[in-house]
């Protein structure tokens, strides 16, 4: 049963399937517990309501208890107002023939307007996880445009490219990936990245 008070949580690109699966996860309590009561705040493009109104359907049509409310929107104000946590999922994904400084240049946009906004409107101690790549990167963008928020409150999700370097690393031993541990990685989601 829930108990508490709700906790805001935004989720952008929320039309997209990353944001599917996570979405669920919030809701039935997998991400904050299962007596925390959670308000979604869902932000997608214009182009990509349609899509995100069937995710809200879906929503609906699971009643789970812990979900005491959503809003869907395409406007940053809104998806970011009073927020706790923040799941920064959507970014311009890399096209074939994109160069890299052309995908850097549409993320920076990006994650300034959402720095901006969690600057504005986020509760001074939000959370936020950086997932679209390249997350670090994009994570010191939008922290840079977050000023009045702690930086200790940025992080970014490199778990890919963590299951990558383990899956090398077991590959190159000769040992299962699973015997593979404390794995830590430096740099981008780029010929950059150390593992």
């Amino acid at each position: 049963m829930a108990e508490g008070e709700p906790i805001r949580v935004v989720v952008t690109g929320a039309a997209g399937q990353i944001a599917y699966s996570l979405i669920s996860m919030i809701a039935n309590g997998d991400v904050f517990g299962t007596k925390q009561p959670v308000i979604l705040h869902l932000l997608d493009i214009p182009p990509a309501m349609g899509v995100l109104e069937g995710v809200c359907m879906e929503i609906d049509d699971l009643a789970l208890p812990l979900v005491k409310g959503y809003v869907k929107t395409t406007e940053p104000e809104v998806a970011f107002k009073d927020v706790d946590a923040a799941f920064l999922v959507g970014a311009m994904p890399r096209r074939e023939g994109m160069e890299r400084k052309d995908l850097l240049s549409a993320n920076v946009k990006i994650f300034k307007v959402q720095g901006e906004a969690l600057n504005k409107y986020a509760k001074k101690d939000v959370k936020v996880l950086v997932v679209g790549n390249p997350a670090n990167t994009n994570a010191l963008i939008c922290s840079f445009y977050a000023p009045s928020i702690p930086k200790e409150n940025f992080t970014a999700m490199t778990r890919l490219d963590q299951n990558r370097a383990q899956s090398a690393i077991a590959k190159r031993l000769g040992l299962c990936v699973s015997n593979v541990k404390n794995v830590t990685i430096w740099g981008n989601h780029s010929s950059t990245q150390f593992p």
